[in-house]
Order: C-alpha cells, then sequence, then structure tokens
C-alpha cells in the first residue's frame, strides 16, 4: 500500500464503497493516516519490519461514529462503531501463506484463537 492511499480513496468513493479491509499495509507502528479527501486508514503493523500489516479504510462520514480502535497485531485489526443505533465491529485479519516458514504460519494461526 505505500504510495497508494490516494488510489483507495479514489477507488472507494468511485466504487461506492463504505468501509475496506486491506492486507499486507507493509507500513510499520500502529497508526492513522490520512488518505485524502477525507478519507483515513486505521492500520496496525509490526514495528521492527515492513511486512504484512492489516488496516480499515473509512470516509470521513464514519470516522464520528467510531467507538474504539484495537490494533491486537499486525494480522488483527478491530474497529468499533455505531450506525444507525447498532454497534458493528469491522475485523481485519491477515494469515501469510506464501515465503512463510511453517514456524510463522503456526503463530500466525494461534493469533486468531487467542
Amino acid at each position: 500500500m505505500t504510495g497508494r492511499g490516494r488510489e483507495v480513496a479514489d477507488l472507494m468513493r468511485e466504487k461506492k464503497v463504505d468501509v475496506m479491509c486491506v492486507q499486507e499495509t507493509r507500513w510499520k507502528g500502529n497508526k492513522a493516516k490520512e488518505l485524502g479527501d477525507g478519507y483515513k486508514l486505521y492500520h496496525s503493523g509490526a514495528n521492527k519490519q515492513s511486512r504484512n500489516g492489516v488496516g480499515i479504510v473509512l470516509p470521513g462520514e464514519l470516522k464520528n461514529p467510531l467507538i474504539e480502535v484495537h490494533k491486537k497485531n499486525d494480522h488483527i485489526i478491530r474497529l468499533k462503531m455505531c450506525c444507525g443505533g447498532e454497534i458493528l465491529n469491522n475485523i481485519s485479519t491477515y494469515a501469510p501463506q506464501v515465503g512463510c516458514t511453517e514456524d510463522e504460519k503456526e503463530i500466525s494461526g494461534e493469533t486468531w484463537i487467542e
């Protein structure tokens, strides 16, 4: 996703997508980033490497009903929001497979269970 933030915002507007989950963002740290035109990416990535990473992109009108952002690790992120009187949980997950060792795959699988 590096350098593609504006493209994601344009695509969401063009296709009328309200919430987009993204994987392999390849950004370090747990932050929120403005993509342009009011779209904001909430992402979770490893601090020591620039691979993996997950995120959720919201348009400006959905940023205010946001209740909680829970960033478990570079494989799981959850946004809790209130829309129309209902509590919604949006979850973006990622399980790396190609190019990973069996140990990495096992560790990734264990994070789903916790």
